[in-house]
């Protein structure tokens, strides 16, 4: 228990609840200040069971570790590095979500809206997704803060598992609405995520 009031603990997960606090708490202030209180609902949170499960597993590898390798996680070079990835994951996507305005949602459109329109300025000249480059960078970034080995790669996994299928998913509408427009967008500016056209 020692090891969790010690520096190294205490400074790691307190680091690791802010940032989960702030990210929610943000994603759900911009939700409302973009689109009106009375149209958003607690999944602009966006926390799910999935999601919970994930980080009571991220904290219980921290858990084991700390106590039977407590020298793992006084990496600091890596903890700061993780730190680092989390700020510029928060800043990529919100950077996003405060370009795209009204047209960023958490759910996916398959309606197009007379106010939805395609954004190629900001960010979103050279990351046609930022907001899932940011998720991903921030959530990697979570787990390499905690020098969390098993977590960093499960979560990378995951993550990309998830945007790798949502992201052409989401196109599908984006080319539904759009057309030629998205289709020249798409060839010239990268998914932001790896690996993912």
């Amino acid at each position: 228990m020692t090891e969790f009031l010690s520096y190294t603990g205490s400074r790691q997960l307190s680091q690791m609840f802010l940032a989960i606090f702030f990210f929610h708490s943000s994603e759900f202030f911009l939700a409302a200040v973009i689109h009106g209180k009375s149209n958003v609902t607690l999944k602009s949170l966006l926390i799910s069971k999935h999601y919970v499960t994930a980080m009571i597993f991220s904290l219980l590898e921290y858990s084991i570790e700390i106590v039977l390798v407590p020298e793992l996680k006084e990496q600091w070079t890596i903890s700061n590095l993780g730190l680092t990835l989390v700020v510029i994951g928060e800043i990529i996507r919100k950077m996003g979500i405060l370009t795209a305005g009204k047209a960023f949602t958490h759910l996916i459109k398959i309606y197009h809206e007379d106010h939805h329109q395609l954004i190629t300025h900001g960010i979103y000249r050279y990351i046609r997704h930022p907001g899932y480059c940011g998720f991903l960078i921030w959530s990697v970034g979570t787990q390499i803060m905690l020098c969390n080995p098993i977590s960093t790669i499960a979560f990378a996994a995951v993550v990309w598992r998830f945007l790798a299928k949502r992201i052409p998913y989401e196109e599908f509408f984006l080319r539904e609405f759009f057309g030629m427009q998205y289709e020249e967008y798409a060839r010239r500016v990268g998914s932001g995520v790896p690996f993912v056209k």
